[in-house]
């Protein structure tokens, strides 16, 4: 193989290792899974996030208190746009996020873009600076959202929940065990 065609191919391995660490950071967030969203970042990261501007860690810590309580959140990223430069990579994100505090009648919708310096380090890309950039917030007032998860859902539909209670944690268990199974 040409050394123009495995570069070519280790370019193709960091993208997909980028986006794959975009794609947990939104699980982590979304589930509440702090193994999810600690694994995106690099324990030396820095987070400007909002309100937020300091450590990754004390992003993950606030940012848990208050998934934990409950509520609804979906975050979605996509228009990934990845630099590479070595170890280094400038990537930008955009991303969409409703999010519903528990208890709340209003829904936040979130539009804007994580502009993120990723490093690989052992061999490994993960955050090591994150900017958010807002550039669209809109809350509406969602009155239904007090009645419950069976008035919004009906009592046979799966419901999003925090790890490790939903359904994707659910479902790897089960292909993990089988895996382990086939070795």
């Amino acid at each position: 193989m040409s050394s123009a065609v495995q570069e070519q191919l280790q370019a193709l391995l960091d993208r997909e290792a980028i986006r794959e660490c975009l794609y947990r950071y939104c699980r982590g967030i979304d589930r509440a899974d702090e193994a999810a969203l600690r694994s995106a970042y690099w324990e030396d990261a820095t987070d400007c996030h909002g309100a937020w501007n300091g450590s990754a860690a004390g992003f993950i810590a606030q940012a848990l208190q208050r998934l934990r309580s409950g509520g609804r959140r979906v975050h979605q990223v996509s228009n990934i746009c990845i630099e590479l430069h070595g170890e280094l990579a400038a990537v930008e994100s955009s991303f969409l996020a409703l999010q519903a505090p528990a208890g709340a009648t209003v829904q936040t919708l979130l539009c804007g873009r994580y502009v993120d310096r990723f490093e690989r380090r052992r061999g490994e890309w993960r955050v090591a600076a994150r900017t958010v950039v807002y550039d669209w917030i809109e809350e509406r007032q969602r009155p239904e959202l007090a009645l419950g998860d069976e008035a919004l859902f009906g009592k046979r539909q799966p419901v999003g929940r925090a790890a490790p209670d939903d359904a994707v944690y659910a479902l790897l268990r089960e292909v993990r065990a089988a895996a382990q199974v086939t070795r």
